[in-house]
C-alpha cells in the first residue's frame, strides 16, 4: 500500500469525513433521549446492563440500536468490560460503549457491583431525567450518563468498525468547552421541565459520538483496515463522500477513481485493501440499506426507491434486493409492516 495521504483537519477531505460519517448516522436515526445524573462517594461499584432501565425504556421507544455514554464531570471513574483491561476516565472525559456491552464502573471495581436500574430514579414527573447515587465517606465523582438510541441497521460500516469500548478526552476536543457547558446546561433545564431541553441534550450526545469517532479515527494506526480507516484516507473519503451523496448515480470503479483523484486501478486496489470490500461491494450493501429503510418507514412505490439508489427498472432492483437481504422488496416491505402492526 502507497503511503497515505490523512485527513487533515480544515480541508475538503475532512469535509468528506464528516459527509459519509453523517449519511450513516442519519440511517442509524441516533437520538440521546434519556439523562443520568450520577454522584457516588468513595468506595462505590455498580453494573451497567445492556437493556434500558424499567423508568429509561419509554422515553426510547422503537429502539434496537443502544450506545450508553459516561460523562465525568468531576473525579475519577474506572470501567471494565469482559475481556479487556480497565480503563481509567478522568474529569473531562467520556466512554461510550458502541456495541452496548455489559460493564462495570466505579472507583474501586474489586467491589460487589451494585446494578445500576437499582439506584435509578427519575428526578420529576414526564422528564426524561434521572439520578443515581451512592453515599459513602470517601471522595465524590459526578458523571453525566446516557443513551443514544436508534435503529439498528443490517449494514452499519461504522459501528462494525468501533471497538467495544470508545474513551473519549473530551477535554481536549475543540468543542470540548461547549460539549461540557451544554450538558450541564441541558441537564438543568430538564430537571426544571423547562420545555426542548430533552432536544439540545440529544444534539449533545450526538456530537459526543461524532467527536469520539472523529479522535479515534486520528488516533489509527498505519495498517488498519475498515471503514473507519478509509475515512482517515483522503482519496477513500473523497470517493466515499460523492457515493454517499449521490447513490443514484451510474457508479464504476473509473468514476469513483476520478472522484478520488486516482486511476482506476490505483483506487481499486487503494479501496479494496483499507476497506476489505471492493468499492462496487460496498456501494451495493449500503444502497440496498437505503432501500430497505425507504421501504420500511415511505409508502413510495418500488421503481421510484430503485431509481434512487441507482437501478433503472423494478426487476433489476428486485433481483439485487433479494440477493443482499433473501426476499424480494415487496415481500420486505409487506413483512415489516406486519412486524411493526403486531
Amino acid at each position: 500500500m502507497a503511503d497515505r495521504p490523512h485527513v487533515l483537519i480544515g480541508t475538503p477531505e475532512l469535509d468528506a469525513v464528516m459527509d459519509a460519517l453523517a449519511d450513516v448516522l442519519r440511517a442509524t436515526r441516533l437520538n440521546g433521549g434519556a439523562y443520568l445524573r450520577g454522584e457516588f462517594r468513595e468506595p462505590w461499584c455498580i453494573a451497567g446492563g445492556t437493556g434500558l432501565p424499567d423508568g429509561v425504556a419509554p422515553y426510547l421507544t422503537d429502539t434496537t440500536e443502544i450506545v450508553p455514554y459516561h460523562f465525568v464531570l468531576d473525579g475519577l471513574l474506572r470501567v471494565k468490560t469482559d475481556g479487556a483491561p480497565p480503563l481509567e476516565i478522568q474529569s473531562g472525559e467520556a466512554v461510550l460503549f458502541p456495541h452496548n456491552s455489559a460493564h462495570v464502573l466505579g472507583g474501586d471495581l474489586a467491589l460487589p457491583p451494585t446494578p445500576s436500574a437499582d439506584l435509578i430514579t427519575q428526578s420529576g414527573d414526564d422528564v426524561p431525567m434521572f439520578v443515581m447515587n451512592l453515599d459513602g465517606s470517601g471522595h465524590c465523582t459526578r458523571i453525566g450518563c446516557g443513551y443514544l438510541a436508534g435503529e439498528r441497521l443490517r449494514f452499519n460500516p461504522l459501528f462494525r468498525a468501533l471497538p467495544p469500548v470508545l474513551p473519549f478526552k473530551v477535554r481536549e476536543s475543540r468543542a470540548a468547552d461547549w460539549v461540557r457547558s451544554t450538558f450541564q446546561y441541558a441537564a438543568d433545564q430538564i430537571a426544571d421541565g423547562r420545555i426542548g431541553s430533552d432536544t439540545v441534550l440529544a444534539k449533545v450526545s450526538e456530537l459526543l459520538l461524532v467527536e469520539a469517532v472523529r479522535s479515534y479515527v486520528d488516533a489509527l494506526p498505519d495498517g488498519q483496515s475498515g471503514w473507519l480507516a478509509g475515512l482517515r484516507d483522503a482519496y477513500v473519503a473523497r470517493a466515499l463522500r460523492a457515493m454517499h451523496s449521490d447513490l443514484g448515480a451510474r457508479w464504476t470503479v473509473e468514476k469513483m477513481g476520478r472522484e478520488a483523484g486516482l486511476s482506476r486501478s490505483a483506487f481499486a486496489q487503494r479501496f479494496t485493501g483499507l476497506m476489505d470490500m471492493t468499492p462496487m461491494q460496498y456501494l451495493a450493501h449500503w444502497r440496498m440499506e437505503v432501500a430497505a429503510q425507504q421501504l420500511c418507514a415511505t409508502d413510495r412505490s418500488i421503481l421510484a426507491i430503485a431509481q434512487d439508489v441507482g437501478y433503472d427498472t423494478e426487476a433489476a432492483f428486485s433481483r439485487a434486493f433479494k440477493r443482499h437481504l433473501g426476499k424480494p422488496p415487496a415481500t420486505w416491505r409487506r413483512n415489516r409492516a406486519r412486524m411493526g402492526s403486531e
